[in-house]
Order: C-alpha cells, then sequence, then structure tokens
C-alpha cells in the first residue's frame, strides 16, 4: 500500500515539474510524471531490500527527496537537450534543401 502513496507521490511531482520549469513543449505531458513514477517506485524498492522499514520515516524522505532531485534535474535538462537537438536537426535539413 505505501508503494502506492510513493508512485503517487512522484507522479504529482512530476506533473508539477512539468509546469513549473520552462520547455514543456519539447516532451510529451506523460514523460515527467512518469520518470517521477518510476523513479519513486525504484528508490523505495531499493531501500525496502536494503532493510529500511516502510513505517520509518527516513525512507519517506530519501524516497521523495530524491525523486524531486532526479525529476527537478531531468526536466530542465531534458527541455535544453531536445531544443538544441531540434535546433540542429532544422538546421541540417534546411542545409540540405539549399543544396538540392
Amino acid at each position: 500500500m505505501e508503494l502506492l502513496f510513493v508512485i503517487l507521490a512522484g507522479l504529482i511531482m512530476g506533473g508539477v515539474a512539468r509546469y513549473l520549469f520552462p520547455l514543456r513543449d519539447t516532451h510529451g505531458v506523460v514523460l515527467m510524471p512518469a520518470v517521477g513514477a518510476i523513479t519513486s517506485a525504484v528508490i523505495w524498492e531499493v531501500l525496502t531490500w536494503l532493510g529500511w522499514a516502510w513505517n520509518d520515516g527516513w525512507i519517506w524522505v530519501v524516497t521523495l527527496v530524491v525523486t524531486a532531485l532526479v525529476v527537478g534535474i531531468t526536466a530542465p535538462v531534458l527541455g535544453r537537450v531536445r531544443r538544441d537537438h531540434d535546433r540542429a536537426q532544422l538546421t541540417m535539413l534546411l542545409s540540405r534543401k539549399a543544396r538540392a
């Protein structure tokens, strides 16, 4: 049951990050919530496998903080990389068209 709450928190963090950071038009609507959900689930499971108790506060703190960091770093970096790649692709295509 706790895993469900953790995944929901990751989805919410990803959804907030989508609208908090610029360049959201460079990726899909579901990508950042999916990154948040997957990150929170993986972190929770790893900590559980390491023996952290589900009812201990630290597993929640670590899971949510790491998820927030991953989503907070991924959203702006992904936007910049996609924008730069799209510009390079457009330049290449336009230069091919001009040569033809």
